[in-house]
């Protein structure tokens, strides 16, 4: 059986589990353990706080020093609103490309994976290849921050994590870090007939968002990455809510916004300029107050280009490309435990990324499955 037929197969069953993020992942889970367990590897699985969720760390191989580890996430998008013209959660295929619901975010580069996995498990290793297999990765790696007590101590120190996102197999050094808040505004409730007597919380909201503009603005004009294509720290509140009716002044309004840097800002510095922007309005406004709370964030990737890791990278992948991708990943967790980390796996993540008719392009599995044999080859 050629490579590729294998990486189809194994592509078809990982599309047909519709793990959307707000159901469980097991039934794959339990799939993709007992194909690593067939294939010869040693295999811990991480369970997700409520049991409901799943991840993975699989090795082959000697030791727990050098090798490479490929890290993927199980979950994916929802479908549900978008105009869809094939089936979801089957794999169809026409002109060269592949179509379903994570082939190209990121169920393409797990395949792929998977079936060096089985080429691996029948080869003499001269040093370990791993595989680290999440959950909860689309609503801000979310899964990833709760395996990391648990895999930090079972990855060992490879020389390389390849975290296989959609890059058309262009090595990515760097991507921003993400902070995600929630801010409460309290005013208070009283007759709109009166209104100017109390405090509007809608009006709270207001000048706070203005302040959350001049931030951007500041930042506009400040440290500038032209890799990215928004070269600076971006700041946007995403949603905002408040009252309960037209006749009655709101006591109570919430947002939530988030902020993406690189690598190089701290976030700390970030969310001290926000919440001092929450403090001067609540200062300003008897009877009214600010409050802003962290409910998730995930680090930033800003690799080095003379990295011996990613420079073997670089040869192993033939590729001679260094991007910076705009989108998160959980690049940042390797990184952060001191371990070359590049991001680099099969297909374009702007075309497909989160789409109608996700789509893959065959070549690109055929670039991934040439890199996975070369990585193995690199390794025995």
């Amino acid at each position: 059986m050629s490579r590729r037929t294998r990486t189809l197969e194994i592509l078809e069953r990982l599309i047909a589990f519709p793990t959307v993020s707000d159901q469980s992942n097991l039934a794959l889970i339990a799939w993709v353990e007992d194909l690593l367990r067939q294939a010869g590897f040693d295999v811990t699985r991480i369970a997700a706080p409520d049991g409901q969720k799943a991840g993975l760390f699989a090795r082959c191989g000697p030791g727990t020093e050098g090798g490479v580890c490929l890290s993927a996430h199980t979950d994916v998008v929802p479908v549900a609103g978008q105009d869809w013209t094939r089936p979801a959660f089957e794999i169809t295929q026409a002109e060269g490309r592949l179509y379903g619901r994570g082939v190209t975010d990121m169920k393409g580069f797990l395949a792929s994976a998977l079936s060096v996995a089985e080429v691996a498990g029948k080869a003499r290793l001269r040093q370990p290849l791993s595989l680290s297999i999440s959950y909860d990765e689309e609503i801000g790696c979310v899964g990833m921050q709760q395996m990391m007590p648990v895999l930090k101590d079972l990855i060992g120190t490879p020389q390389l994590v390849i975290v296989g996102e959609p890059t058309g197999m262009q090595m990515a050094m760097g991507h921003k870090g993400k902070t995600a808040l929630r801010v409460v505004c309290d005013g208070q409730a009283g007759h709109s007939a009166l209104a100017p007597q109390f405090v509007n919380a809608i009006h709270l909201a207001s000048a706070f968002v203005q302040e959350m503009q001049q931030l951007q603005e500041r930042y506009a004009q400040g440290r500038r990455d032209e890799a990215y294509a928004v070269p600076y720290t971006t700041v946007h509140v995403g949603r905002i809510s408040g009252g309960t009716a037209l006749n009655i002044v709101p006591d109570r309004a919430e947002l939530e916004m988030e902020f993406r840097h690189s690598a190089g800002v701290a976030a700390a510095d970030i969310r001290g300029q926000i919440a001092a922007a929450a403090a001067k309005i609540s200062a300003e406004t008897s009877g009214g107050r600010i409050t802003v709370t962290q409910i998730n964030a995930y680090p930033g990737l800003d690799a080095k280009a003379d990295d011996p890791g990613l420079v073997w990278a670089g040869e192993t992948a033939e590729s001679a490309a260094r991007i910076r991708v705009p989108f998160g990943t959980e690049a940042g967790f390797f990184a952060a435990l001191g371990l070359s980390t590049v991001v680099m796996g099969p297909g374009d993540m702007a075309r497909d990324g989160h789409q109608p008719d996700e789509g893959l392009d065959l070549s690109q599995l055929d670039a991934c499955d040439a890199m996975m044999d070369r990585v193995v080859a690199a390794l025995t």
